[in-house]
């Protein structure tokens, strides 16, 4: 037995793919944007209370270093997610000559997804320095034994490092895979 589908309108297709371009771009802007301002927050901590303090812990620095790098790249994600909203604004105008073509939307797409990667290997970097440091600093502590080294403590500050870089891992992930699906999505049609 043979199922007849039911041809589709072009405007009716527009229609559909400008909605979704629509709803994940904006998704994907608001939780790229509150992973960012979590992220910035921890480091507004670190930097505030490594001048506060006086010092910092040895090596902790390129994990910052890497984190505010890793923000950089989340600005211009997050311009990319708004850009991705208004490709569904002109998907909508009543204009053809307007609307973005298929390649140019897909090309977008596949920039999106370079830089949510760029962006995840750039925080992971951060991260795994950041971890490092934090690995090593707990295997040079004395079990049992007061510590009277302030270098060698692992400090509540150097953890926020590590969670900067998470959170920027995280965004950057967010990016890239709704970046992905839209791809995947916008192939079948």
């Amino acid at each position: 037995m043979e199922t007849q589908t039911e041809p589709r309108s072009p405007e009716l297709t527009l229609t559909r793919i400008a909605t979704v371009l629509k709803i994940v771009g904006w998704l994907s802007f608001w939780v790229q944007l509150g992973l960012g301002v979590a992220a910035g927050l921890c480091l507004v901590f670190v930097i505030s209370g490594r001048n506060v303090s006086g010092g910092g812990s040895p090596g902790i620095g390129i994990g910052v270093f890497w984190a505010i790098a890793g923000i950089a790249v989340l600005l211009f994600s997050l311009f990319l997610a708004f850009r991705l909203t208004r490709f569904a604004r002109q998907l909508r105008h009543p204009n053809p000559e307007r609307h973005p073509s298929r390649a140019a939307v897909m090309q977008f797409l596949q920039m999106v997804i370079l830089t949510g990667v760029a962006g995840m290997l750039v925080t992971i970097l951060g991260g795994g320095a950041t971890l490092g440091v934090l690995l090593a600093k707990s295997i040079a502590q004395p079990q049992g034994v007061a510590i009277y080294d302030p270098q060698r403590i692992i400090r509540s500050l150097d953890i926020f490092v590590a969670m900067a870089n998470m959170n920027g891992i995280t965004a950057h992930f967010v990016g890239a895979i709704t970046a992905l699906g839209l791809f995947k999505w916008l192939g079948r049609f």
